[in-house]
Formats: C-alpha cells, sequence, structure tokens
C-alpha cells in the first residue's frame, strides 16, 4: 500500500462541471486569511483550517485531472489513459511506502508536503500557459487550472501556521522549475501538464492523509 496513489478513472469532462465550483465565501475565508504567524490561536485552530481546505481540494482533483485529460485530444483522452511512468524531476512524487510516511515526525512530514505544494503551484502556473496556447479556448480548464493554484497557495499557508505552533521552521521557497522551460513540444507540454494535475490529486490525497494524523494526535 502507498499513500498518495489512489486510481482515477476518466469519464467526459461535461460530467463533472456541476461539482467544480467557484471558491465559496467560507472557504476563500481559509485561503486568505491565514493565522498570524508566530501568533497562533491554538493548535486545533490551524489543524482543522488546513484538514478542511485540503478535504474541499480532494473533492475536485478528479475533476482537474478528467477535464484536463478531455481537452487533449488522443492518446490522452483515450478511455483508461494512464501513465504512471511518466514522472518530471521538478515535481517529487507523491507516492511512499505507507510505514516509511507513517514513521516520518509531524514536522518532516509537513516540510515534504509543503514543499510539494509549493512545487505544484509553480508547476499549475506552467501548465496554465502551456493550455492557454494549446487550447486557447479552454475557459474551463483554464479557470480549474488558476483555482487549483490559488487553493495549492492556500494549503501552504495553512501548514506554514500549523508548523509554527508545532515549533518546526519553515523552509525557504525554492525555484522547482529553473531556467524557463522554453521549446518544449506540443506533445512534451501535454505530458508535462498530465504529470502535474496527476501528482496534484495525489499529493492532496496525502495531505489529507498528513491533517489528519495531526488531528488525531492533536486535536481532542
Amino acid at each position: 500500500m502507498e499513500v498518495g496513489s489512489s486510481q482515477r478513472s476518466l469519464k467526459p469532462a461535461s460530467d463533472f462541471l456541476s461539482v467544480f465550483q467557484p471558491v465559496v465565501p467560507c472557504l476563500l475565508s481559509l485561503l486568505l486569511e491565514p493565522f498570524t504567524l508566530g501568533v497562533p490561536l491554538s493548535l486545533a485552530d490551524p489543524i482543522n483550517q488546513a484538514y478542511n481546505l485540503a478535504l474541499y481540494m480532494q473533492k475536485n482533483t478528479s475533476v482537474l485531472l478528467q477535464t484536463y485529460l478531455q481537452y487533449q485530444g488522443s492518446p490522452f483522452s483515450d478511455t483508461g489513459f494512464s501513465a504512471p511512468e511518466l514522472q518530471l524531476s521538478s515535481l517529487p512524487p507523491a507516492a511512499v511506502p505507507f510505514m516509511l510516511w507513517r514513521g516520518l515526525g509531524d514536522g518532516e512530514r509537513l516540510i515534504q508536503t509543503r514543499g510539494a505544494f509549493s512545487a505544484l503551484a509553480q508547476h499549475l502556473q506552467l501548465v496554465n500557459d502551456d493550455q492557454a496556447d494549446l487550447n486557447p479556448g479552454s475557459s474551463v480548464l483554464l479557470s480549474q487550472l488558476a483555482a487549483a493554484r490559488l487553493w495549492a497557495q492556500g494549503l501552504m499557508g495553512n501548514m506554514a501556521s500549523v508548523m509554527t505552533v508545532l515549533g518546526v521552521s519553515i523552509p525557504p521557497e525554492v525555484d522547482a522549475l529553473g531556467p524557463a522551460p522554453f521549446g518544449a513540444s506540443a506533445f512534451e507540454r501535454k505530458c508535462r501538464g498530465y504529470v502535474v494535475t496527476r501528482e496534484y490529486g495525489h499529493w492532496t490525497d496525502r495531505a489529507v492523509r498528513d491533517m489528519a494524523l495531526l488531528k488525531a494526535k492533536y486535536v481532542a
């Protein structure tokens, strides 16, 4: 069993449009009103905030992946498409042996997941730019990519609040992409976007598990 490696079946993007909704006001408060670093109200508050946001994100990850695949054409849009062998060196995979993940300390688990969402936020911007060029009329896809990036940044902020309460040092942000990745072919950009949207889902699954452990440990 691995954490962050759940399977998602392919369905028409239109089936998901009613599920993927704009950020509602109560969720927006989770993104735009993070706890002031160094002045937490309690440990339960930031943990619950991060957990609730991760759960909300999890409900939309399949929507994003399936919408992305539908817009790329064959072979991506073919029924049952999956290419787990595709990876990006600039994006850490979420899958990890269960006992290794379970044996991590709270701080290390948060550092890894927050770092992954920092990288994902950067990659989602790149994929959004790619799709604006490859599929300029895909307003649904572009809005979903933008929302996913916003949620990734919001979860980073919430996790930083949890880390502050626990006394865990917050690593500085790093440039995950490096030199501007110009010159990639259309197919290469489609593959890159597939990996990013897939791993966004896997890392969200892992974030939910991370925060569930903290809730069980620290929240009455």
